[in-house]
């Protein structure tokens, strides 16, 4: 018996990975994070298998069910959205596996932060303009962050910023990061990314609040910060540039 973590990607069921459909149609117990994982993802369950929303359970629910699969000897299909290692509260219930000796791995899947700038048509990482990308949150309801991580500290690097989960912290975040990115630093905000209704705002620090809330936007958002999301006058890069050989693309020889 196993449970499998599979990332389900955003929300656009195309974009789940073949092995994570491979696992959802075979596993007999399917646990399905209901709030960010539309059932579309999880419709290909066996017929006959347990297919539960986890969104409204706790997590001693959730592994009531686990440990009810393992007398079972069913494998557990555990999907949560986008990539189980970025915000999904996995450790904890890995945790509570390793002291029930229950066997488990991490199916990956696509990040909502890589589904945002694919559906946005952008690099984040433009040469030297960004070359550095950080995700991370602020503190609101949920656990704090730990020290050094505040976005004060974040901000003095000038790398791209992905901010998850604090869409309604905009303000805080306008406060800390102007100083050092500047008010007119441009912002996107990505709602719902791969679902139906997704719906990208473009703005700067100073006004993106304003035009978030006229939106009527307080959740399952991304927000992306950074001079990299409006350049467009950069060097190119030295991936192909023919000045610049490699292992793959060795100096041409002189001809004698």
């Amino acid at each position: 018996m196993k449970v499998w973590f599979i990332g389900a990607g955003p929300g656009d069921p195309d974009l789940i990975t073949v092995k994570a459909q491979r696992l959802i149609e075979t596993c007999k117990v399917c646990l399905y994070a209901g709030s960010l994982v539309p059932e579309a993802i999880v419709a290909s369950a066996p017929k006959d298998a347990l297919v539960k929303d986890t969104a409204p359970m706790t997590l001693d629910e959730i592994m009531e069910d686990i440990k009810a699969a393992k007398e079972a000897g069913e494998d557990v299909a555990r999907v949560h959205s986008g990539d189980p290692s970025l915000y999904g509260a996995i450790a904890e219930q890995i945790r509570r596996l390793k002291v029930l000796d229950i066997e488990y791995e991490i199916v990956p899947g696509v990040s909502a932060y890589a589904a945002a700038a694919a559906a946005m048509g952008q690099e984040l990482t433009i040469p030297e303009v960004a070359q550095t990308v950080i995700l991370t949150r602020t503190a609101m309801k949920s656990s704090s962050m730990p020290k050094g991580e505040d976005l004060d500290t974040l901000g003095r690097t000038g790398a791209t910023l992905v901010i998850h989960l604090s869409v309604r912290n905009l303000l805080a975040i306008e406060r800390e990061l102007a100083p050092h990115y500047g008010a007119d630093c441009p912002v996107v905000v990505a709602y719902r990314v791969g679902w139906p209704d997704q719906m990208f705002i473009r703005g700067t620090l100073s006004d993106i609040r304003d035009k978030v809330r006229a939106e009527k936007i307080t959740r399952t958002a991304l927000i992306f910060i950074g001079p990299a999301l409006s350049e467009t006058d950069f060097r190119d890069s030295a991936l192909y540039d023919g000045a610049f050989p490699h292992v793959l693309r060795p100096k041409k020889k002189k001809a004698a």
